[in-house]
Formats: C-alpha cells, sequence, structure tokens
C-alpha cells in the first residue's frame, strides 16, 4: 500500500507531465482514496471502464485518455456528472496522460513500438507545438513489411490494415500512435520513410501511393495500449502494489 499523492508525484516527474503541451489536462484528475492498494490501468476514461476498474478493486485507475481536455464543456452535467458521481462514490481516482505517455522515451507508446517492431530510434518525428511526439527508426538489416505486420497484430492483439505502396524490405519507419493523420503521414514522407505505423485509419490512400510509402493502420486503441501497461509494471516493481490492466476494445 502507498500514499496516492506518492504516486502522483512520481507518475508527474517521471512522464514531466507539466512540460508537455497538449489539448488534455494532463495528471491526477479525480481524487479518490488517500492510500493505493491496487492500481487498474485502461486506455479510455468512461463508465464502462469505471465499472470495471471498481469489479476489479481498484483504488486508481490509470488511463491514456481521461475525462478532461481543453476543448471540451467543463459542465458537471449529463454525462460528466453521472461519470464523475460513481468516481467519488467509489473512492477511485482517476490519472491521465496522453501526450507525455506518447512521447516518454523509454515507457511512451512510440517509443514501445519500435522496439516492438526490432526498430532502433534514429531521430525526431512528428511535432506537436513545437515538441517531438515519436521518432523515425531504423533497421539493421532491413525487414518486410509482412514481418511487421505479423509481429504488431501478434503483440497488440489487433488486425491491422495494409497500405502496401513502400519497398518490401523496409529500412526506415517512422511511428504514431492513436491517431496520427495526415499531418503526421506527411511528416513521415518529408522524412523519406519506407513505412509509416499509426493506429487510426485515416485517408491518405493516394498520397501514400504517389510517395511509394507502405502504410500499416494498427488500431488507435491496439496502438495505445503499450504506454500504460509499462507503466502498471514499472509501478509494481517500484512500489509493491498490485496492478492490473483491463482491456476494452473499441474496435477502432
Amino acid at each position: 500500500m502507498v500514499k496516492l499523492k506518492t504516486l502522483v508525484s512520481f507518475l508527474d516527474d517521471y512522464l514531466r507531465t507539466a512540460e508537455v503541451k497538449d489539448s488534455s489536462w494532463n495528471g491526477l484528475q479525480v481524487e479518490g482514496r488517500e492510500t493505493v492498494r491496487r492500481v487498474i490501468g485502461a486506455v479510455d476514461a468512461g463508465l464502462e471502464t469505471f465499472q470495471a476498474a471498481c469489479s476489479a478493486k481498484g483504488d486508481l485507475l490509470l488511463v491514456h485518455h481521461g475525462l478532461f481536455w481543453k476543448q471540451s464543456l467543463p459542465y458537471l452535467t449529463g454525462v460528466n456528472r453521472e461519470r464523475i458521481k460513481f468516481l467519488l462514490d467509489n473512492h477511485l481516482s482517476l490519472y491521465a496522460s496522453h501526450l507525455p505517455l506518447d512521447r516518454h522515451p523509454v515507457s511512451g507508446n512510440n517509443a514501445l513500438l519500435l522496439r516492438l517492431i526490432g526498430a532502433k530510434k534514429e531521430r525526431e518525428f512528428f511535432f506537436y507545438e513545437g515538441q517531438s511526439i515519436s521518432w523515425i527508426g531504423v533497421f539493421h538489416p532491413p525487414v518486410t513489411v509482412r514481418k511487421i505486420l505479423v509481429r504488431l497484430e501478434s503483440s497488440l492483439k489487433t488486425k491491422c490494415q495494409l497500405l502496401p505502396f513502400g519497398p518490401k524490405e523496409i529500412r526506415t519507419v517512422a511511428v504514431c500512435s492513436g491517431g496520427g493523420g495526415a499531418s503526421a503521414f506527411q511528416q513521415a514522407v518529408n522524412g523519406e520513410v519506407d513505412l509509416y505505423i499509426t493506429g487510426e485509419a485515416t485517408e491518405i490512400y493516394h498520397l501514400a501511393k504517389d510517395y511509394r510509402c507502405s502504410v500499416i493502420f494498427g488500431g488507435h486503441h491496439a496502438t495505445e495500449t503499450t504506454g500504460v501497461r509499462a507503466l502498471l509494471r514499472l509501478l509494481q516493481a517500484r512500489y509493491r502494489v498490485e496492478t492490473r490492466f483491463v482491456d476494452i476494445p473499441t474496435g477502432l
């Protein structure tokens, strides 16, 4: 058992939360019990996730997509009220880490995706508000796009979509978990990569074909499970708290 404030302080420092510009209000979003025996991890905040965390006897829920965003309405009415009421009634704390978790060099979604497929980080990639969120990686020796696809599907338990327009053997790859969109892809091809890996499918078919760059869409949810899982392992090893990942696939 550990104090909630101890875990929050560690996560804020480890993820360098205060330094990252983001549309998410990262950090402790809802305060529950003062002490934590079990930490539950998930990708998304929502009633289904909160109920699963309570069923798993969690004290702290750690998510990638939290409840509070800078573009959303701050009123505690309707669905917002229902969500907050459930957390407070069950004394369940909620901690969210969006871009800080995407860009972390060790436990981040993008660093872990590169490690998963066997690529080595080479240079920064995908700049948002002047800060790099990910990396372009290299393979030594080159790897076939099919082998990369199989690794992703088996490790993330997902079904990927492939636009096979680049070379069969991949030397350079850019990764952007979740929804990088056309902006991230344009930065990828500007970096002259053979392959771009992201989560959410976007309409870049002809752009990818004309640039002769392969694209793998691994699913927004699936590509953002790695970071939360890594944080759970870290907290378990450092503080001896119980941890459990609750997977609620969205199919997206």
